[in-house]
């Protein structure tokens, strides 16, 4: 026997956020916060992009198709990082991509192919630390990983729409009119997202397609006609590889310089968890089973190396060509280069006409990857948050999350005055941490397999990918300070939220098994009582002299049936919980009713609607006195889903029934 309770726990959350808001009230008010509050989480979860909710497999697409996707935020860095390259890298800006490439082919890859095998439904590594660390330590170490990954979603927003910028206004056309409002130009490319995601945003994997295929085409003439510029012009790679000598000396110092200098390049690793989030958007095979989608695991693992190779393959020609190609001046701030180093090229050398084109496809692809950012912040949070209990309820709806983000976005971007640069920091700061924390889970996780081979594998991995994150923090703190402040954002907003909703019912379903059934058939013809009883030696004398004390304290006559209840608590930091109650004949003589849950009020006002409502009669439940502090107890209950039990089951009923003449009476003494 099973009874939802989702009607009763999300009855009034949703009336208590909405009501009000219809046309009816006929106030502007009321029909803003009407228009506001459209749309709970469901709906979030049908944003597009990497968090969206999963397809199945008869829905999916080709991976080629999927990995386009995560091109919109992969392969758009094209747009800026060869300048951010040179500008951190100098002349070794080659040498030190290639270093990049090294540790994205052979780090990042291997351990994103092993995440997409751990967690095929597109939660990425986050998923897989929060199933490896429990109780209210892993919930804190999520919710800081929520805080870069949202640092990595927001800077992706406003750092596509500052390049996007930079592209329009050193564009020959634009120049002399746009000069110098570049901050007002992104406050306009970030208003004008947030203003299509307000109205609705529906993303189809063939616009991204067509985005990235151009894209990349365009990219491919412009690097083969820089790359025969370089070959044809005699004295280019001279020049560079002298200038080198007098710079650095001997290789040896050069590698050792590219090495040290490649964690500034860390952009370039942006991709990859993107690339596992789109999993559910890939199609599988027709004996994939919802565990083992091996299908999808495959073509994941496909999508991820081949977008791994052909970034790879860009990042070194692009470095190497604007690096010998482009003076370099013009990769500081205020240069023709900065910020766009290939669109000075395709000016260059292709012309005003080919460069305005290239210039256009780079603006769209960079809006497009600041919106399936967007989308993956709508999706992202709701996917832990609520289920947490860490989010308020107005969070449950698109649009006041996406004015919040969006005024987030405008900070940031007069904070930095729209600059690609600056903002570079604290970009490779949240998606070093993110590689950071996969490379951590994967080691883990291939332990725990006892797979001795790969967990030394992916503990060097992790290691280097440990100093790559500090020497980036080091150089540019810019990343820590936004992410911590993201931090701190949500743990406060989470703690307020989780206490605001403390007494809320908190349980989806109730189910009986057979035993238990039969208790409540035996005692629904007549008054049901029910004891609370904290379970300790379960010995004859403890129920014995349980139900005396609890009959003397209440007048019980000795006639009536008494059930005893118990519940276990499990995972405290749970916010929610399925109820399993089985019945259980204790020393011959006593029926008890054993139930498991993240908090023991809760569970019990679970336990008394059910009984209710399949029996028609208002259950009676009996308690003790707890000795000790008030706000003691609330922690104790906050923390460990203890405490003092009666009142606040009572108060978890008195919300979630608010009719007196229909809730269930408790009482203590």
């Amino acid at each position: 026997m099973a009874w939802d309770l989702f009607a009763v726990r999300r009855e009034y959350p949703v009336v208590s956020s909405t009501s009000g808001g219809g046309a009816s009230d006929g106030g502007a008010r009321h029909r803003l916060r009407g228009w506001l509050l459209a749309g709970l989480t469901d709906i979030a979860k049908r944003q597009p992009g990497p968090y969206a909710e999963q397809e199945s497999a008869h829905d999916g697409r080709p991976w080629w198709r999927v990995m386009c996707l995560t091109g919109l935020d992969y392969f758009s860095t094209l747009g800026y990082q060869p300048g951010i390259a040179a500008l951190a890298a100098g002349l070794l800006s080659p040498l030190a991509t290639v270093v990049l490439v090294v540790v994205t082919l052979v780090g990042a890859l291997p351990v994103y192919r092993r995440v997409a095998e751990e967690s095929p439904h597109g939660q990425g590594s986050i998923a897989m630390l929060e199933r490896l660390l429990t109780f209210w330590k892993g919930k804190l170490f999520v919710l800081t990983l929520l805080g870069f990954a949202a640092t990595d979603f927001l800077i992706t927003i406003t750092l596509s729409a500052a390049d996007a910028t930079a592209h329009l206004v050193e564009n020959p056309h634009f120049t002399s009119t746009l000069h110098g409002h570049e901050v007002a130009v992104t406050l306009v490319l970030v208003g004008l997202l947030g203003a299509v995601f307000l109205k609705g945003f529906t993303e189809a994997i063939g616009i991204a397609v067509v985005l990235v295929a151009v894209y990349l085409l365009l990219n491919a003439v412009v690097v083969a006609v820089g790359l025969w510029h370089v070959c044809t012009a005699p004295h280019v790679i001279p020049d560079w590889s002298h200038a080198l000598v007098a710079e650095r000396g001997s290789p040896l110092v050069m590698i050792g310089v590219a090495l040290v200098i490649f964690p500034k390049l860390a952009l370039g690793l942006s991709g990859f968890e993107t690339g596992v989030a789109v999993m559910p958007h890939i199609e599988g095979k027709p004996g994939d089973t919802p565990k083992r989608p091996a299908g999808r695991i495959q073509g994941a693992r496909k999508l991820l190396t081949t977008a791994a190779v052909i970034m790879s393959i860009f990042l070194i020609t692009s470095s190497f060509i604007t690096t010998l190609l482009i003076p370099q001046q013009e990769f500081e701030p205020g240069g023709a280069a900065n910020g766009r180093a290939l669109a000075y090229l395709a000016h260059e050398y292709l012309g005003s006409a080919f460069g305005s084109v290239y210039d256009a496809s780079t603006i769209a692809i960079l809006w497009f990857a600041g919106a399936s950012a967007m989308a993956g912040l709508l999706n992202l949070m709701p996917r832990y948050l609520p289920r947490y209990g860490m989010a308020p309820h107005w969070a449950r709806a698109v649009r006041p999350m996406v004015l919040v983000f969006i005024a987030v976005a405008f900070l940031v971007t007069w904070l930095f005055k729209a600059d690609v640069d600056a903002q570079g920091g604290a970009y490779a700061t949240g998606v070093l941490v993110l590689i950071t924390s996969a490379a951590i889970a994967v080691t883990i996780a291939a332990r725990r397999a006892r797979q001795r081979g790969w967990s030394i594998g992916f503990g060097v991995i992790a290691v280097i990918f440990l100093y790559t994150t500090a020497v980036n923090v080091i150089e540019r703190p810019d990343g820590v300070k936004i992410g911590t402040c993201f931090i701190a954002g949500i743990l406060a907003v989470s703690l307020l939220s989780r206490v605001a909703r403390a007494f809320e019912l908190r349980v989806t379903s109730v189910t009986f098994d057979p035993l238990a059934e039969r208790f409540m058939r035996d005692t629904a013809h007549r008054r049901i009582r029910f004891i609370a009883n904290k379970p300790e030696r379960r010995d004859l004398a403890e129920y014995r002299e349980k139900q005396h004390q609890i009959r003397a304290d209440n007048d019980i006559p000795p006639e009536d049936d008494i059930i005893f209840v118990e519940v276990t608590v499990a995972d405290p930091s749970e916010f929610e919980s399925e109820l399993q109650v089985c019945g259980e004949v204790v020393h011959g003589r006593y029926r008890v009713l054993t139930l498991q849950s993240a908090t023991i009020p809760n569970a019990l006002a679970a336990l008394l609607l059910w009984v209710r409502d399949a029996t028609g009669q208002r259950p009676h439940i009996y308690f003790e006195w707890t000795e000790g502090h008030p706000l003691a107890h609330f922690l104790r209950f906050f923390l460990f889903g203890q405490g003092e039990l009666a009142p606040v089951t009572r108060e978890v009923l008195r919300e979630a029934e608010p009719d007196r003449g229909r809730r269930p009476h408790v009482h203590v003494g």
